[in-house]
C-alpha cells in the first residue's frame, strides 16, 4: 500500500546523509568554527568575562584559562543562573534545566539554552533518517513507535521550566510523528514505573508497533511482561516491529536476551544522549562506533583515562586523538557548560569520519589494587564468554572484595541469569581469562599472587530491579553501573538478600 509519508522520507534522508557528510568530512574546520562561535557568543557573560573569552583565539589559550570542570566544580555559577540571574554561563537565560539526580551532590541542574535545544531533536532525528537513507527502510514511519521515558510533567524554577531531559523532549516531538508516538501524554505523566509499564502495554497491545526505543534494561522489563500477559514473543505480538533505538548503555549484554523474547533479530540504531549535549549516533549499520557530533555547538577535548588523575593531564581536540584509547570527554557547549567533564569515558573506532563508543565512566571503575579495570572490559569478557551458549544474562555489576573471610582479595561478579550456564566454574574461568587478556594490570596481579580470579554470585530473579525500586531508581533514565570500586551495591545485594 502506498504511503506519501514514507515516500517522502526516503529523499528527505538522503538529503540530510549529504548534509550531515558535509560536515564529517571537515571535522577540524567544523570543530574551529564551533569553538570560535562559542567565545564569541559568549564572551559577554560572566564566565566569559571571568575567563577572557575575548582575548582567547586558540586551543591552547583556552586550556590556560579555563581549567576542567565537573558539576560540584561549576556549581557556584550553576546555582546563580538557577537563583535567576541572566548572562551568567550563557548569553541570556536558559529556557530548561534537566534535572538529573547526581550521586554525589544531589539534585544536579543541567542549563538548556535555545540555542543548545534544537540540537538534541535534530541529531535524535537524523539518526533515523541515516538510518533510512543507508537500508531503504521507511515503512516503520507509517507504524506506530514507543519511546520508554521519564515524565513530561515540568516543574518551574525562577521562570525556568525543569524536568528530565526525556521529558522535555516530549514537547518537541514533530507534528508529523504526533499521530504515530506512543505511549499517550497521560500515560507518560504516570510517575510510578511499574504503574506506568503495565499501563503501556495496555495501550500497545492493539497497535502495530514498528519503533520500540528506551534503555535496554527498562525496555526488556516492558518485553518480559508482554511475554508474560499473552504467552507470545514481541515479535509475534508486533509483527511489523523492526526497528529498536537505545542508548544509556551497551546494548550487546542484552541482545541475545532481547532476541529471545523477541523471537527474531531486528535492525537497531544506537543513540548518545545525555541532560549535556547529544554526542553520537549510530551512522551506518554496519560500522562500530557513533558519529560524533562535531556540528551541534558542542566543542571536545580528551583526555587519555590513565592519565586523567595526573597534576596536570595532557588535554587534546580531535585533531590529535588516536583509535582504541580510553580518553575522558570534556565539553563546551551553546548552553554554557565550559571544559566540562561529564564524566564518560570513549574510544575512537574511527577517525574518518570520527565515530566513538562508550567505554564507561572514570568514576565507574575498579582499581583497588591499580588494575583499573573498566566497564567496556567487563562487558567484552562477558560477551566473549557466553558467546555460542545457551546463557542468558538480564543484568550484571563488578564489586571488588577487599577483605575476603580467606584466601586472597578478588572481583565479585554479580549475575541475574535468565538461563543460567550449567557449568559456572567453566564460565567463570572464561570471564577470568578475557578479562586478563585484555588489561595487562590485572594480568600481572593475578599472576603476582595480589588476586586470586574473579569469583561469580548469582543474584535472584529480578533481583536487580529490587535493588533499585529500594534506592528509588526503578525505571525511566536510571541506569545500575556495570561496576564500582566499593562495595556500595554489592553489600546491599547480600543484605537484601537478593543473592542465591
Amino acid at each position: 500500500m502506498f504511503s506519501l509519508k514514507s515516500a517522502l522520507a526516503k529523499p528527505f534522508a538522503l538529503l540530510t546523509r549529504k548534509s550531515v557528510m558535509k560536515w564529517a568530512n571537515n571535522p577540524i574546520e567544523t570543530q574551529n568554527t564551533v569553538f570560535k562561535n562559542l567565545m564569541d557568543e559568549a564572551k559577554n557573560s560572566q564566565f566569559g568575562k571571568d575567563h577572557d573569552f575575548k582575548n582567547i583565539t586558540s586551543h591552547s589559550d583556552f586550556v590556560s584559562r579555563v581549567p576542567v570542570r565537573d558539576y560540584e566544580e561549576l556549581k557556584p555559577y550553576v546555582e546563580r543562573v538557577v537563583a535567576g540571574e541572566r548572562d551568567i554561563l550563557w548569553k541570556g537565560k536558559p529556557i530548561y534545566f534537566a534535572k538529573t539526580s547526581g550521586t554525589t551532590s544531589g539534585a544536579k541542574y543541567i542549563p538548556i539554552t535555545k540555542e543548545s535545544m534544537p540540537t538534541h531533536i535534530e541529531a535524535a532525528r537524523n539518526a533515523i533518517l541515516l538510518y533510512i537513507a543507508e537500508t531503504g527502510k521507511a515503512d516503520f514511519v507509517n507504524g506506530k513507535m514507543i519511546f520508554l521515558q521519564g515524565s513530561p510533567i515540568l516543574d518551574e524554577k525562577n521562570g525556568i521550566q525543569l524536568g528530565r531531559l526525556s521529558g522535555i523532549v516530549a514537547h518537541f516531538v514533530p507534528k508529523y510523528l504526533q499521530k504515530n508516538r506512543m505511549p499517550s501524554w497521560e500515560t507518560n505523566c504516570i510517575e510510578d514505573w511499574e504503574t506506568k509499564v503495565e499501563a503501556i502495554i495496555d495501550e500497545t497491545l492493539p497497535e502495530n508497533m514498528t519503533v520500540i526505543s528506551g534503555i535496554p534494561s527498562w525496555v526488556q522489563m516492558y518485553f518480559e511482561k508482554i511475554n508474560q500477559r499473552t504467552g507470545k514473543k514481541v515479535g509475534e505480538v508486533f509483527k511489523n516491529f523492526n526497528l529498536f533505538i537505545f542508548g544509556g548503555v551497551n546494548y550487546e549484554p542484552y541482545r541475545a536476551k532481547f532476541e529471545s523474547l523477541i523471537g527474531r533479530k531486528v535492525d537497531s540504531i544506537e543513540l548518545y544522549p545525555a541532560s549535556e549535549g547529544f554526542f553520537a549516533y549510530q551512522d551506518q549499520q554496519h560500522e562500530k562506533g557513533m558519529l560524533l557530533q562535531l556540528n551541534s555547538g558542542i566543542f571536545y577535548e580528551f583526555i587519555k583515562a590513565d592519565e586523567f588523575f595526573d597534576a596536570h593531564p595532557k588535554r587534546i581536540t580531535i585533531k590529535d586523538v588516536a583509535l582504541n584509547t580510553n580518553y575522558v570527554m570534556i565539553i563546551s557547549t551553546t548552553a554554557g557548560l565550559w571544559a566540562y567533564n561529564i564524566g564518560d569515558t570513549v574510544e575512537f573506532t574511527s577517525l574518518a569520519p570520527y565515530r566513538v563508543i562508550v567505554s564507561g565512566r572514570i568514576k565507574h571503575f575498579i582499581s583497588a589494587f591499580g588494575e583499573h579495570v573498566i566497564g567496556k572490559e567487563v562487558e567484552q569478557a562477558l560477551n566473549e564468554a557466553i558467546e555460542g551458549s545457551n546463557i542468558q544474562v538480564s543484568e550484571f555489576t563488578v564489586a571488588p572484595q577487599i577483605n575476603p573471610s580467606s584466601g586472597l582479595p578478588y572481583h565479585e561478579w554479580f549475575i541475574e541469569f535468565e538461563n543460567e550456564p550449567e557449568n559456572l566454574s567453566q564460565l567463570t574461568e572464561k570471564i577470568e581469562m578475557s578479562l586478563q587478556k585484555q588489561n595487562s594490570y590485572y594480568f600481572d596481579l593475578i599472576t603476582g599472587k595480589v588476586l586470586q580470579p574473579l569469583k561469580i554470585s548469582k543474584v535472584k530473579k529480578n533481583g536487580f530491579q529490587d535493588y533499585m525500586k529500594s534506592i528509588g531508581k526503578l525505571g525511566g533514565q536510571n541506569k545500575l553501573p556495570r561496576l564500582s570500586n566499593d562495595r556500595k551495591i554489592a553489600d546491599a545485594l547480600w543484605q537484601q538478600n537478593l543473592t542465591y
